[in-house]
């Protein structure tokens, strides 16, 4: 459990659940939210010091504006350790980021919205944990609509998640999405119950 002056809320769900939309339902209700997929977007586009080491791994994938994700998708997939050697770099960034996002904020509740929360153990770092599902048809049907997406590129992200099932048994709440609605009552229940208990967690300090 975090020891920060903030509730830290972690947020996350396998691709195609609809956690962005979920994190947006939080952004509604006043709750600053730190992405961590733009996060390394921006490190990628922008960071110097990221696209100079990427660039020595894969020079191939650097370019005039950044790193060119695709290309590094492929470079990882058939590269040995090649996973590891981009988080190497990317990872410690990051953390960086994100410390200086909870440095920064003065929210009392802040949500990290990080797709794979379990898998890095930044679950040992959140006060709680929403995960953000769908049904597997409905999972894969989105997922597969989305431009150049394909069903052996869903499978290998797949394979680098923990499964839903699993994910679920581990969260202290779950969020729907089959529907809007669905979704956006459940975040406000969320809000609301940690606020209640914040509140009373002061009376009694």
């Amino acid at each position: 459990m975090t020891q920060s002056r903030q509730f830290v809320i972690g947020l996350t769900g396998s691709i195609g659940m609809g956690k962005s939309t979920t994190a947006q339902m939080f952004r509604s209700l006043g709750i600053p939210v730190w992405d961590a997929d733009q996060t390394v977007h921006d490190l990628y586009s922008q960071n110097a010091n990221a696209i100079s080491k990427i660039a020595k791994l894969c020079p191939e994938a650097a370019t005039s504006e950044g790193v060119d994700r695709s290309v590094l998708k492929n470079w990882i997939k058939t590269t040995t350790d090649g996973l590891k050697k981009i988080e190497a770099i990317i990872h410690p960034l990051v953390a960086t980021e994100r410390q200086a996002f909870l440095d920064t904020n003065l929210s009392k509740i802040v949500v990290l919205d990080v797709p794979l929360l379990f898998e890095t153990g930044l679950v040992d770092h959140v006060d709680y944990v929403v995960v953000v599902s769908a049904p597997a048809d409905v999972q894969r049907e989105r997922v597969l609509a989305r431009p150049d997406m394909t069903l052996q590129q869903f499978d290998y992200i797949l394979s680098k998640q923990m499964p839903d099932a699993e994910k679920r048994s581990l969260a202290d709440a779950v969020v729907e999405t089959l529907t809007l609605e669905t979704a956006q009552r459940a975040v406000q229940n969320i809000v609301a119950e940690i606020q209640e208990n914040l509140i009373k967690e002061n009376s009694n300090a």
